[in-house]
């Protein structure tokens, strides 16, 4: 039984696992509850950056498991917290199963992209940009499955030739040799460095608007704000703040630090000109038509999440029926294998929520609220920026915005606080959980999903080289925003 504990994963992970639940057993009776609450975030984090050596849903799930065992949170609270959430939930089983059936036409757009623009830096600068503005009308995870299948093709097509199913001639590779070893690596690197401009630009796009992020429509229901005026009293932090996140690309990519700057090999470049080429030419009738149909559930996907016809996950499923339907895929299997990117990642998520109930019912997040709200009124829109960005970096940013707000909300029923200052909390609640949050994966359901996604393997992104990575935004960001907060506010 010890043998297989964790199917493959390193002996020394199991034995870390294993000791993990024994020592929890012991701290909740010697310790207490809260402190033993406390390990339990840790473990998790540590599951949550070995996710290459072992996918987080096994160790993860074990550690929930454990935590309903010991009555740190129950399952009705848990399930109250997927409840909660049940739209994020939606959304990652239908509309990247949606995206899947896109993949010819996100190929055919970004090989056009990737062939005509030569330059790494308007690239960067390009992905960063597109992602900030889809998040602000669209959804965060619906524009980073949009990244990880762009990114999983053109990696197909690289890994196609090297494995030898595609034809050398075709290709313009003479020797195989050419792309292992320096250039594979670099391929890799080039593909992370824009990964991770754009997973940080769905961020900068999704603190500007109502709609951007979940806590922001939260937010603005307890507000009364509507999109326009939302947008507009985030607009004097939110703004500043996305012109520092481009100004903080151009410096990656032209000091080539924190893993950025890594040009496209001439090598690779090369292969997707001539995989662009060959597409072109050899399209059938009927793969035209297959375009043409999801070019048009692109639009209607774009103006569906813009006009919020309906929750997000149904209007994922309208997609994919829509494009099933006219592209004539009917049979079963071939519909199964659009939703096992995500499912596993559903999963993941659910046992997250578990984490929060427990966070909930421990009131783990109590004191640092009761701090905040103690403080001078001048400083406590700062204050309140800092303990949610921090807070966001360990935990899950919508329920920390859930929590803070409600607090706020209850202060400003009871006439502790005015309205005016009531309007300043909120705008730094928004803005420090959508900001520093950037500075860890568990912070943004985005990042999350970009880690434990079929990608991360493939290009060796790690939940430390992401954090490595994100560095130099989180840092920049984070101190506009907070000056932003202080000037304004």
């Amino acid at each position: 039984m010890l043998k297989s504990f964790l199917g493959s994963s390193p002996r020394w992970y199991k034995s870390t696992m294993l000791v993990f639940l024994i020592f929890n057993i012991f701290s909740f009776y010697i310790l207490g509850p809260t402190i033993t609450a406390w390990i339990f975030i840790g473990e998790f984090i540590f599951t949550l950056a070995m996710a290459l050596k072992c996918y987080p849903l096994q160790s993860g799930g074990l550690l929930a498991i454990e935590i309903l065992a010991l009555k740190l949170t129950t399952p009705e609270k848990a399930y109250h917290e997927v409840d909660q959430n049940l739209e994020v939930v939606l959304l990652l089983v239908f509309m990247v199963a949606g995206i899947y059936f896109m993949k010819p036409l996100l190929m055919y757009i970004f090989s056009k992209v990737f062939t005509k623009i030569k330059s790494k830096l308007v690239l960067s600068l390009l992905f960063l940009f597109i992602s900030a503005v889809l998040s602000a009308f669209l959804d965060a995870l619906t524009v980073t499955a949009v990244l990880i299948s762009v990114a999983v093709g053109f990696y197909g097509v690289y890994h196609k030739i090297h494995s030898g199913e595609s034809d050398y001639d075709e290709s313009g590779v003479k020797d195989k040799r050419e792309l292992s070893g320096e250039n594979l690596e670099k391929f890799r690197s080039f593909l992370r460095s824009l990964i991770m401009h754009g997973a940080v630009g769905t961020a900068l796009g999704g603190v500007c608007t109502l709609v951007g992020e979940p806590q922001n429509l939260l937010i603005g229901d307890k507000m009364g704000w509507d999109f326009i005026e939302f947008f507009f009293r985030m607009a004097p932090i939110t703004l500043p703040v996305l012109a520092a996140g481009l100004l903080t690309t151009v410096f990656l990519e032209t000091t080539k630090t924190f893993g950025f700057g890594q040009e496209l090999p001439n090598i690779v470049a090369g292969i997707l000109e001539k995989y662009t080429e060959k597409q072109d030419r050899d399209r059938s009738d009927k793969q035209k038509y297959a375009l043409i149909i999801q070019a048009i559930a692109a639009v209607l996907l774009i103006f569906g999440l813009a006009l919020h016809v309906a929750p997000v996950g149904f209007i994922g499923l309208g997609i994919i029926i829509f494009q099933t339907a006219f592209i004539g895929i009917t049979e079963e299997h071939q519909l199964g294998k659009a939703f096992e990117e995500a499912l596993p990642f559903t999963g993941l998520l659910v046992v997250f929520f578990v984490i929060v109930a427990m966070i909930h019912d421990q009131h783990l997040f109590t004191p640092i609220i009761s701090w905040a709200l103690s403080m001078n009124p001048d400083v406590q829109p700062s204050m309140f920026y800092l303990a949610n960005g921090i807070l966001s970096m360990i935990s899950d940013n919508v329920f920390v915005a859930t929590v803070y707000i409600g607090e706020v909300k209850d202060a400003f029923d009871a006439g502790t606080i005015s309205r005016e200052h009531f309007e300043s909390l909120a705008i730094a609640i928004n803005t420090g959980t959508n900001l520093p949050s950037v500075a860890t994966p568990n912070g943004q359901a985005a990042f999350l999903f970009l880690l434990t996604s079929s990608l991360a393997p493939l290009i060796d992104l790690s939940y430390g080289r992401m954090v490595k990575m994100a560095l130099p935004y989180t840092i920049v960001l984070t101190i506009v925003g907070l000056l932003g907060v202080m000037y304004f506010l």
